[in-house]
């Protein structure tokens, strides 16, 4: 079985083009969804209060995801301990999950493959490519919230065309590009 790592930059459409994997049958697996599982688990709460202090739960002892952004994506040596933290079980999760799988080829989809070095434990990467600007757009739309802090965030990921440059293969993802037809001729190559 192929391992495919499926990456791109924040409001790239990585969601969109791995949807259209699902509707071919490739089993997909989503990082930050798996992740999120995670703190359910009370030894992962107190990895993560450890790391970034009880100020990232409300009153009644819930996990206040925006907190957490607001202190890792202005904080970048925070981040890395937080994803040190997630990205290890992540992949663990991932493996185990991807030896349960009858398929040709099984994907991986995350942000930050490159960034934290998780391509070494896959077979191909695609990567999903928008320009920054209509990246913005899209985000502005989508999460309602301000420039100042979506770049911030697009600051703690590698640029796209640099993510493009690593990738074995790119999905240009542009309104009136046809995605389908991209996405039908990545997967007759991984099924070779």
């Amino acid at each position: 079985m192929t391992l495919v790592g499926l990456t791109g930059g924040i409001g790239c459409g990585k969601t969109t083009v791995l949807h259209v994997f699902e509707e071919i049958g490739v089993p997909c697996f989503i990082a930050d969804t798996h992740a999120a599982s995670y703190y359910n688990e009370p030894e992962f709460l107190k990895s993560v209060a450890n790391l970034l202090g009880d100020e990232v739960f409300d009153p009644q002892g819930n996990v206040d995801k925006k907190r957490i952004a607001s202190i890792v994506f202005n904080d970048k040596a925070k981040l890395q301990a937080l994803n040190a933290l997630v990205h290890p079980r992540v992949m663990n999760d991932f493996q185990t999950w991807a030896s349960q799988q009858k398929a040709e080829y099984v994907i991986l989809e995350s942000a930050i493959i490159f960034e934290y070095g998780l391509q070494r434990h896959l077979d191909k990467v695609v990567a999903v490519y928008l320009e920054k600007e209509e990246r913005l757009k899209r985000l502005e739309i989508r999460d309602g919230v301000g420039r100042d802090i979506l770049e911030a965030r697009m600051r703690n990921q590698m640029s796209a065309e640099e993510k493009m440059d690593l990738a074995d293969y790119v999905i240009l993802n542009y309104e009136g590009n046809p995605r389908h037809r991209q996405v039908a001729y990545i997967d007759r190559l991984l099924r070779r």
